[in-house]
């Protein structure tokens, strides 16, 4: 089976994945690699997020908006106690445990990875999780109450962060992966 079959969840690749196994005990060859990605990918957006935030609160925070693409698009930090769209202000700890509990699942899931779509998915989750979850342990007030760096600000639209960006882009690939009938573990299920 090749990378693209298995990428694009085909009832073909999911055949093949369900009789692959490496040596007699019975583990299907390529969940290392599939790990690795989810890993790759949770780094990159977790330094990609750290890097921009570190960046504006240096460089923009209590100044005024920049604009990037006129009014349309500006950059300006806020920092965030809730969840999107300044949702639960009072419940951070809340969501500091809800990103614990998200980075455990992930962590249980890829036991059984073996569809590089999901890993990529899973590891855009992560990073973005992780991300988000520095700044509430790190930043003030501190002990798991921190308020997230948000910074991007789209006209008539919620102030969010790379991390958002991250979670949102893994969370639709999830979905249009369930809807695929693609598992984690890539088999195929067809309706």
């Amino acid at each position: 089976m090749t990378e693209a079959e298995q990428a694009i969840g085909t009832p073909e690749a999911g055949k093949a994945e369900e009789g692959a196994t490496a040596s007699g005990d019975g583990a299907r060859p390529g969940r290392g690699r599939r790990v690795a990605v989810l890993l790759a990918v949770a780094a990159f957006a977790y330094l990609i997020d750290l890097g921009s935030k570190l960046l504006v609160v240096a460089k923009l925070e209590h100044h005024d908006a920049v604009d990037v693409i006129g009014t349309w698009l500006q950059f300006k930090v806020i920092r965030n106690k809730g969840a999107a769209f300044g949702f639960g202000e009072a419940m951070t700890i809340v969501f500091t445990v809800i990103a614990v509990g998200v980075i455990v699942v992930i962590a249980r899931l890829a036991r059984k990875l073996y569809s590089l779509p999901w890993a990529i998915a899973l590891g855009l989750l992560l990073g973005g999780a992780f991300g988000n979850l520095t700044d509430r342990v790190f930043r003030a007030p501190g002990g798991l109450q921190g308020a997230v760096v948000d910074f991007i600000a789209p006209r008539n639209y919620a102030v969010f962060n790379l991390a958002d960006s991250a979670i949102v882009c893994g969370g639709i690939l999830i979905v249009i992966l369930s809807f695929r009938g693609l598992d984690p573990d890539g088999t195929v299920h067809k309706d």
